[in-house]
């Protein structure tokens, strides 16, 4: 009988083994191949798009940038000048360094003109660097070397200063970036436009501070005391309390103090506010409740503008712009019923209605001293 033999590699197990072993080499083979490959590729895209950018930004966009900014204020040159040549007053208003909360800077002597200087820091954005003033012409120009985070090649800001009236300035920056490497170069497109963006917000920021500044200087120069006048206020927005307490002898007085220092201490301590920041401390009432055994009136210090405080015992108070029958008064604080008495008086026999009385101290009310104050009649027909 004549046996058929399967062929060799039928069902032999050494035989399907070396198969597949052969197969799964042949894909890994495969796999590796094409990986290669595509990295090959993608990297030589890389190169070409990093030479494209290169030879783009080295033919295209210059290393470094130079720009003029201009703009103008309503305020006299000398005063100006002196919020710039003073780094103190400089990072107050400045948006570069006033519109972080987390930023800490030290100053250096001499603190105002040439050889003043200033580092900071700001752990919240990583930021810090140190500035300079390397050249002053008082009342004229100025010259600041910035040095940002750990470049060692300084932005260059020439300012200056020309009296356009007796009441107003024209400051123009002249800003020198330091040279960038070509693949930092990109930065150059949006240098111009961040500087103009902080420019644009300093000036509101510096319009504030020299507003309040020359408004308590004009007031200071006008006073004439026990002389009634007609003034035309401006609106204010009043961050304060509003209180009730007793009228009989001196506790008025005494909660007025009280009152006070918890509102400075607020203003300057919590909200970090300078001087030269806010309006001089503001009490409104009735024009007649002196007369009433207790007394509820409103206690304040005026801001540049409303912002978000955390602290519900204060609150915002907005005073529109009205015209007001005033008279300066310095003496002790029951005495100036008088005063407000001559306003009334004034306001019936002009056959006009009142409203509040306002009551703006010119010095800061002090327990067992006189007062130096303004007393506000708000008039209308």
């Amino acid at each position: 009988m004549n046996i058929k033999h399967p062929p060799s590699s039928f069902h032999h197990p050494s035989k399907i083994k070396n198969k597949s072993d052969q197969d799964i080499g042949h894909f890994f083979y495969l796999y590796y191949f094409c990986t290669m490959r595509f990295f090959k590729i993608i990297a030589v895209i890389i190169v070409l798009l990093v030479g494209a950018y290169a030879a783009s930004m080295y033919y295209f966009v210059d290393e470094s940038k130079e720009f003029t900014i201009e703009k103008e204020v309503d305020y006299p040159l000398e005063k100006v000048f002196n919020q710039f040549n003073n780094l103190q007053n400089f990072t107050r208003w400045n948006n570069f360094f006033s519109s972080s909360k987390t930023i800490t800077i030290d100053y250096y002597t001499p603190y105002e003109g040439k050889g003043s200087a200033i580092s900071y820091n700001d752990p919240k954005s990583d930021d810090g660097g140190e500035m300079f003033i390397r050249y002053e012409n008082p009342n004229k120009t100025l010259r600041y070397q910035l040095f940002e985070d750990e470049d060692e090649n300084p932005t260059l800001i020439d300012v200056k200063f020309t009296a356009v009236s007796a009441e107003k300035t024209k400051i123009t920056w002249y800003v020198h970036t330091p040279k960038l490497s070509v693949l930092s170069r990109a930065q150059n497109f949006w240098t111009e436009d961040k500087f103009a963006d902080n420019i644009e917000k300093s000036m509101l920021n510096l319009k504030n501070v020299l507003g309040n500044k020359v408004e308590k200087d004009n007031q200071l120069a006008a006073i004439k005391y026990d002389s009634l006048m007609v003034e035309k206020e401006e609106e204010k927005m009043i961050l304060g309390v509003n209180v009730s307490t007793s009228n009989k002898k001196d506790a008025l007085y005494r909660n007025i103090v009280m009152n006070y220092n918890k509102i400075n201490n607020f203003v300057t301590m919590d909200l970090g506010k300078k001087s030269d920041e806010v309006g001089y401390p503001v009490l409104i009432t009735d024009a007649d409740n002196f007369k009433d055994n207790e007394v509820s009136y409103f206690f304040g210090i005026p801001l540049s503008k409303r912002i978000g405080i955390s602290d519900n015992n204060f609150s915002f108070r907005s005073v529109n712009p009205t015209e007001n029958y005033v008279i300066y008064f310095k003496g002790s604080y029951p005495a100036r019923i008088k005063a407000i008495q001559q306003l009334i008086q004034k306001a019936k026999k002009d056959k006009m209605r009142y409203g509040d009385v306002y009551q703006t101290f010119i010095e800061p009310p002090v327990e067992g001293q006189d007062v130096n104050m303004k007393l506000s009649l708000s008039v209308y027909r």
